[in-house]
């Protein structure tokens, strides 16, 4: 067992930083500290830390203060935030001092500054998937009927679009049908584009989910839940192909188990 150094938790909505912290107690991670939100960050994951910061979205100055006190040289974001909260944003002064510098404000600029006011306080800001490698994607058939060839042939046809969709930052979600493009991920996200691609489709369609070239897995790593299933199959969707490696499934369990009940193919590209 390795010997790691104290963790701050920056921790969202969701199961996914309760996963970590299992994954981390497993590792030997000694202490673990959770910088939850109000609204936000669940009551399970805050009664299982060794001890618990609240904030307010856009408290920055008072992150960086928790990092220093406690003493954590590594730090990891996870979960979600709510856009209402993010609207309801008041930033402090350290918040507005980082974004007056920024030339571009997207989640990507603002989670990498982010990280740089972290690591000048001497914490570094790790992947993402630390702690829950065993929740990534492997490669082949996850869950799920079986393939026929067609569907194989989608797969890796909407692989290809999808690697190039998102090279171009446009997304990276495209849903595809005998091998027409129905829909590709734009700015109204992947359940917006899965609903107008298998509409499109009447049903018996494949989703295609895939990481950016350089994608930065510190804050910004491709996820499928119970709930996206849930939205596949409503839409007319029948398989859902993601990248193998750096996909997170929340929890690969229940996930496999809720794409077994449901009918639904879950695979891990490439083929």
């Amino acid at each position: 067992m390795e010997n790691y150094p104290p963790l701050l938790l920056i921790a969202g909505s969701g199961i996914y930083p309760e996963l970590i912290l299992r994954g981390a107690r497993a590792a030997g991670v000694p202490k673990i500290v959770v910088v939850a939100f109000e609204n936000e960050t669940s009551q399970t994951v805050a009664e299982q830390a060794d001890s618990v910061h609240w904030l307010r979205v856009g408290q920055l100055g008072k992150l960086l203060a928790v990092a220093k006190k406690e003493s954590c040289p590594n730090a990891m974001m996870a979960g979600q935030i709510a856009p209402k909260n993010l609207f309801d944003l008041r930033p402090d002064f350290r918040a507005l001092f980082v974004l007056a510098r920024l030339k571009r404000r997207n989640a990507e600029t603002l989670f990498g500054a982010i990280a740089d006011e972290l690591l000048s306080v001497g914490t570094t800001l790790l992947p993402a998937t630390c702690f829950v490698e065993n929740h990534l994607a492997p490669s082949g058939k996850i869950a799920g009927p079986n393939l026929k060839a067609r569907h194989r042939a989608d797969l890796e046809y909407g692989f290809s679009i999808a690697k190039e969709v998102s090279r171009l930052d446009i997304g990276q979600t495209v849903v595809v049908k005998n091998g027409t493009v129905l829909a590709v991920e734009g700015f109204e996200g992947t359940n917006e584009c899965v609903k107008r691609g298998g509409a499109l489709g009447k049903g018996d369609s494949t989703m295609v989910k895939v990481s950016k070239p350089n994608q930065d897995m510190r804050f910004d790593v491709p996820v499928i839940g119970t709930a996206t299933l849930e939205n596949a199959v409503a839409a007319g969707v029948s398989r859902i192909g993601v990248e193998t490696g750096c996909t997170l499934l929340l929890d690969i369990g229940q996930v496999s188990k809720e794409a077994d009940r449901l009918g639904i193919t879950l695979y891990g590209l490439p083929l």
